[in-house]
């Protein structure tokens, strides 16, 4: 069982990592990141506020798809922010190709981080839930993770958050590569979804 604790907290570490990747490329925000932006950008809410009450509007969405919180949902709330903010303290601005370098590494990183959290079965993240209790209804994961991402990501940019390449090339990637990976690095449990 200690095993399953440490690819959670590998997960989300790599998971706030890959977030900072991202934003440091500077290139366009995670697809949940546009929304938070335009949620505070209309409201005047800190977006540290907005991430939070977004995911406590994500939970109640998990009411009728019957998912259950778990340990791995309160260590994701409490753990990627604080990773996120000492991951964009160490990266340095760079040339363009820097900026490439970690817009993609940052997409590649944080599917496997989702694989490896969420496979973890010890609970998804909030977003993350939504995706597994859709997925649990027959549905393909590259399917539900892609409408997810372009739904947020549409929200967010009418509502004035930052769209950029790096957002859509988040939005049409992180399906398909959480669609190949999860079945790989998720523990051999029955909670754990497989894609389909």
């Amino acid at each position: 069982m200690s095993w399953r604790y440490g690819r959670l907290a590998v997960g989300l570490a790599l998971f706030g990592a890959s977030v900072a990747l991202m934003l440091a490329a500077g290139l366009g925000v995670p697809s949940w990141d546009v929304l938070h932006q335009g949620i505070a950008e209309r409201t005047g809410l800190p977006i540290g506020l907005v991430v939070n009450l977004v995911a406590v509007g994500v939970l109640l969405l998990w009411v009728p798809l019957r998912q259950r919180p778990g340990v791995g949902t309160v260590a994701n709330v409490l753990a990627v922010g604080p990773v996120v903010d000492l991951t964009l303290a160490a990266l340095l601005p760079g040339h363009w190709t820097a900026q490439v370098g970690y817009l993609l590494a940052g997409i590649a990183l944080n599917g496997v981080a989702i694989g490896l959290y969420v496979g973890a079965g010890l609970g998804p993240g909030p977003r993350d839930g939504l995706m597994t209790g859709l997925a649990a209804r027959g549905h393909p994961i590259r399917v539900v993770r892609t409408a997810i991402e372009v739904a947020v990501v549409a929200a967010g940019w009418l509502l004035g958050g930052t769209v950029g390449v790096g957002t859509a090339l988040y939005a049409v990637a992180i399906g398909p590569l959480v669609h190949h990976l999860l079945p790989r690095l998720a523990v051999k449990d029955p909670a754990c979804p497989r894609s389909k």
